[in-house]
């Protein structure tokens, strides 16, 4: 039987998420359809509603949706409850919307990858949407010597720092000591906002930066990190790929091997 999943978000036709899925599908060979929908805020619950009853085993959720996708479950796992954003939905045998949150895994193994240790480290997130609080909860996990916030809305930064007694930096903060990583959760880059302005105080050689964002080109913020001396600035391509392959086994049970796809997506034209 060929199982049927979805990714939803807005914008959605940047997202390589469903040839992630065919690919994991045939390291399987599970016989698996995986389509992208463009969902506007407001309007996931009756998608959500349309997959359930149609027999869609699961949705990817991606922006500016995820905060709006925990909201939906009548299962909240330990990580979206956590984070109170969720970026996997799956349906039980008696109907029940299920909803997780893989993308601080994802960070974390990207991260691992590339030799980036959080713990001990200074660490700056920017923002504070639906992204910031899926990473947040797993990055404090790793004992962190700091993490501070930063977002382009003031309040919001505040609110999610007071849930767990983080310190927040305005946008165009100067700091006297650079951080050891510096996390952009915003969407910049993915065409929906502008450029973010950052004081080049907040990183130097010895940073690492990510951004969650992943582009065929360098994004806004690994441009930045570059012009103010960071060496190899890193996108979220693996982070997608991670959180991916964690929802892979959620919904079909399932491991598989993330490697050659992300050289696969890194060196596609």
């Amino acid at each position: 039987m060929t199982r049927r999943c979805f990714v939803v978000g807005s914008p959605i036709a940047h997202s390589r998420s469903p040839v992630i899925h065919r690919l994991f599908a045939e390291q399987c060979g599970l016989a698996l359809e995986y389509h992208k929908r463009e969902v506007q805020p407001g309007t996931l619950a009756s998608f959500v509603r349309e997959c359930r009853e149609s027999g869609v085993t699961g949705l990817n959720v991606t922006l500016p949706l995820k905060e709006e996708a925990v909201a939906l479950a009548g299962e909240i796992h330990p990580r979206a409850k956590v984070a109170g954003a969720a970026n996997t939905l799956w349906f039980d045998a008696s109907g029940v919307i299920h909803a997780d949150n893989t993308d601080g895994t994802g960070l974390l193994r990207d991260l691992a990858c590339h030799g980036v240790s959080i713990r001990g480290r200074s660490v700056l997130l920017i923002g504070a949407g639906g992204a910031a609080r899926g990473v947040l909860p797993a990055l404090l996990a790793e004992s962190p010597s700091q993490v501070s916030l930063m977002n382009r809305t003031q309040a919001r930064a505040e609110q999610l720092a007071a849930t767990h007694a983080l310190p927040v930096l305005t946008m165009n903060a100067e700091v006297s000591a650079a951080f050891d990583v510096v996390i952009n959760s915003t969407s910049v880059g993915v065409g929906v906002d502008s450029a973010l302005t950052l004081s080049p105080s907040l990183i130097d050689s010895h940073s690492r930066c990510y951004d969650l964002v992943y582009a065929r080109e360098m994004t806004p913020f690994q441009r930045w990190a570059q012009a103010n001396g960071v060496h190899n600035p890193l996108d979220g391509l693996g982070m997608l790929v991670e959180q991916a392959a964690e929802a892979f086994q959620i919904w079909h049970g399932r491991t598989v091997d993330t490697g050659p796809v992300i050289a696969f997506l890194r060196h596609r034209a």
